[in-house]
């Protein structure tokens, strides 16, 4: 009996997801339709399915790691009828939660299932950039957005024939507009897809005299001015997504794309936005710091005066709620949080420096409380 750790590539103590992952690396590695013709790979599956069959029950698991078997195992590991062809092996327990494995090798669907999967007739998404001020982007606004796009062409009505002329229904897909697309996993299943039909481009029709302003297309590449409803709280890297304002689909049917548009703003001299929360540096001097006074500050939609209180430590920060930026797309405001910072005149003429000597040797120790517990504590030291 082959180890299944070793089949896997992991050690005994393996938790179930680093189980799961190394089965899975391995499946997309050695699974048949991407090695087609291939015996080595062919055999080397039947042992992964084999080994991640035994180590994804927790009973054969149990009898494995005490026995070095698995008591009750149709044909045992990696030989006989069990695995040899892949009579009586149980796909359900095996492949249970891979239908994202078969998803990476065939764009979705569990094969297991046999899900047919209906894909959307759809014109493509346009993306494009815009560039907000810090305003705009904070209190909303509008823009107009200049782009082109595709739009059905209306001299044909997007069937792209020429217009008065006839078209025959297409062979391909018998006039439905869509086929059925197959792919077979050989002994896993199939997987099944409904596809626009490319040979009448989804419309069921094929045209015989292509219309003259398109050129059978259906539809034609216009410049478009897209007046773009900007909400207030945007903030930079976010993208907004304008529905129908995209290509048109091609054929007569189905829907247009989105408008995809990508905001870069503009950094506030002074203001700094975190989430929905504003902050601002104000610095003063060490006499406003002591004698307190009003500083002027910024909001997002104008000034406001701000009290600095009297005897104000560096550092000292203050919340004042509702001036932030309003939250995107529902109810509440962000808070403006202002922090002070306290600053030293770098040159003081003899005269001054004289009266701050004066101020130092006759200011109590007790009204420098922060002062008077360090040197304590050095003191302990």
């Amino acid at each position: 009996m082959k180890d299944p750790y070793g089949t896997l590539g992991i050690s005994k103590g393996a938790s179930t997801d680093e189980i799961k992952s190394a089965y899975r690396k391995l499946a997309k590695q050695y699974h048949p339709d991407l090695n087609p013709n291939n015996k080595e790979a062919e055999s080397k599956m039947k042992d992964i399915n084999a080994a991640h069959d035994i180590l994804s029950d927790p009973q054969k698991k149990a009898n494995f790691d005490k026995f070095g078997s698995t008591e009750g195992m149709a044909g045992g590991f990696g030989g006989g009828r069990g695995f040899g062809g892949f009579e009586g092996f149980d796909f359900g327990s095996a492949f249970s939660g891979m239908g994202d494995i078969f998803g990476d090798f065939f764009g979705g669907g569990d094969p297991f299932r046999g899900r047919t999967r209906q894909r959307e007739n759809r014109g493509n998404d346009i993306h494009v950039k815009l560039d907000l001020s810090f305003k705009e982007a904070a209190l909303g606004t509008t823009k107009i957005i200049r782009f082109q796009r595709f739009e059905k062409c209306h001299d044909c009505n997007g069937t792209g024939a020429e217009h008065g002329t006839s078209m025959e229904t297409c062979g391909q897909c018998h006039g439905k507009g869509r086929v059925r697309q197959t792919t077979r996993l050989g002994a896993f299943g199939v997987v099944e897809n409904v596809i626009p039909c490319s040979f009448c481009n989804a419309s069921g029709k094929i045209i015989k005299d292509k219309c003259t302003k398109c050129s059978g297309k259906g539809a034609k590449k216009v410049t478009i001015e897209y007046e773009a409803e900007i909400p207030a709280g945007i903030d930079n890297g976010q993208t907004l997504s304008y529905p129908a304002q995209g290509d048109a689909a091609l054929g007569s049917e189905g829907i247009s794309g989105a408008l995809l548009t990508t905001v870069r703003v503009t950094k506030h001299p002074i203001l700094i936005r975190e989430g929905f929360d504003l902050y601002v540096d104000i610095p003063i001097s060490f006499t406003q710091a002591i004698l307190g006074d009003r500083v002027r500050i910024p909001t997002v939609d104008g000034f406001i005066d701000f009290n600095v209180p009297p005897h104000t430590q560096n550092g000292y920060t203050h919340r004042i709620k509702g001036k932030g930026i309003k939250r995107l797309r529902s109810l509440g405001t962000g808070d403006l949080i202002v922090k002070v910072l306290v600053e030293i005149p770098t040159k003081l003429d003899k005269k001054t420096l004289q009266l701050m000597r004066h101020i130092e040797d006759t200011t109590p120790e007790k009204d420098y409380p922060n002062r008077t517990a360090y040197r304590e504590k050095l003191r302990k030291l």
